[in-house]
């Protein structure tokens, strides 16, 4: 065993391998998707400020070890026995953690800290050991994460033993010490901090990661909205919130994926600060992205089953509230890569922001439509002004 995981078990640079996203990665996201997916429970049965808060609280943490995981992935090679089972073994773990979701923060609290914790520090110990002799920097940097885990770990449990009043509280200071961790490069007393330089990353890869990541996750919404609709009786008002739920996500898609995530790999990949530019991105940036998508399903399941009548406001937030923040996480995602303002992303969170009194007076399916065509009304804004871009480019060339 000592010697397989002493062996090299990183990607090797050229070959036309070192960018690529191998099927056990795949695999292995379609649990975490699942993960997401269970947090979103939260908010449709809890839609108050508590169950909001608990849903963005586990959200968090499912989306803080997939990030790690999709690093580690990185460097190292999935096609090594090795590294294949690292990735079995968090998907049962992640199995475990995504069941014990729903009720993490009553009866279930011990099974979440605990396969939660063995991730976050299992998978960073494997990776000490992996590059104690073929990457000292990155060791370092692994041992300083080690260190910062190890505390918030230990928190983590205090919380999970507590009552459930202070539980949040507990749990709260735990994710907010991780992801200022790596804010702090890791920063630990006497050992200092990690590099950036030494974080070199394929962008292509972290791309076609969060890519994946997002296109499963708008096809469970899809399937969401499938099964919620082969279920309800057939009507004017039904079939309407279904087809605003079909358009809202296929707007969703092509915001994003219309050229803009294919540059955005490029332009990551030939920094000369790689390793920066991924961290915030794709470990930062891509956080709202998704959150967005999970909020705006879980809108999703009300408006078909109730289309008429009077729009709650929990309808109203996850509906308006998911889409302007997955448009957030765009605006973000092409600032930070490109450094250019979408301009139909900006009108697009204002007309969410005009829509909150008309939600007043419409249904649930006439919100939901409204938000539809907003989206849709950004994506062919968006198409337009990318393609003239291109060509003034082909032009120039």
């Amino acid at each position: 065993m000592i010697s397989i995981l002493s062996s090299n078990l990183f990607r090797e640079k050229g070959g036309g391998r070192e960018h690529k996203v191998e099927f056990v990665e795949l695999f292995f996201d379609l649990v975490f998707v699942y993960a997401i997916t269970q947090t979103a429970h939260l908010l449709i049965e809890h839609p108050t400020f508590i169950g909001t808060y608990s849903f963005f609280l586990m959200l968090l943490s499912v989306w803080w070890v997939w990030v790690f995981t999709s690093w580690v992935t990185n460097w190292l090679d999935p096609q090594k026995t090795s590294v294949k089972l690292l990735l079995f073994t968090l998907m049962f773990a992640g199995m475990l953690m995504a069941i014990a979701i729903p009720h993490a923060l009553t009866d279930y609290a011990l099974l979440f800290v605990a396969t939660y914790v063995f991730m976050q520090l299992g998978r960073t110990l494997f990776m000490c050991f992996v590059c104690l002799k073929s990457r000292p920097a990155l060791h370092s940097t692994f041992v300083r994460m080690a260190i910062w885990f190890g505390v918030s770990a230990f928190i983590w449990v205090v919380g999970a033993v507590s009552d459930p009043e202070s539980r949040l509280a507990w749990w709260t200071v735990a994710i907010l010490m991780e992801y200022l961790s790596a804010v702090t490069s890791f920063y630990v007393p006497f050992m200092g901090r990690s590099r950036s330089s030494e974080w070199n990353i394929s962008g292509e890869h972290m791309a076609e990661r969060c890519g994946l990541l997002i296109i499963i996750a708008l096809g469970e919404s899809l399937l969401v909205s499938g099964n919620t609709f082969a279920q309800l009786h057939w009507d004017v008002g039904t079939f309407s919130a279904f087809v605003s739920a079909f358009l809202a996500t296929l707007a969703m898609w092509w915001i994003y994926f219309n050229l803009a995530a294919e540059h955005a790999s490029k332009n990551v990949g030939k920094s000369a600060n790689s390793g920066a530019i991924g961290r915030l991105v794709y470990t930062y940036v891509h956080f709202p992205i998704i959150a967005g998508i999970v909020v705006f399903a879980a809108a999703d399941e009300f408006f078909m089953a109730h289309p008429l009548g009077h729009t709650p406001a929990k309808v109203v937030w996850a509906t308006l509230g998911g889409a302007g923040l997955y448009l957030l996480g765009n605006i973000l995602f092409k600032w930070f890569v490109f450094r250019s303002h979408p301009k139909s992303h900006y009108v697009g969170l204002l007309m969410m922001f005009l829509l909150i009194p008309a939600s007043l007076v419409l249904p649930p399916v006439g919100v939901a439509l409204s938000t539809a065509m907003v989206l849709v009304l950004v994506a062919i804004w968006e198409t337009i002004v990318v393609s003239k871009g291109v060509n003034r480019q082909s032009a120039e060339t």
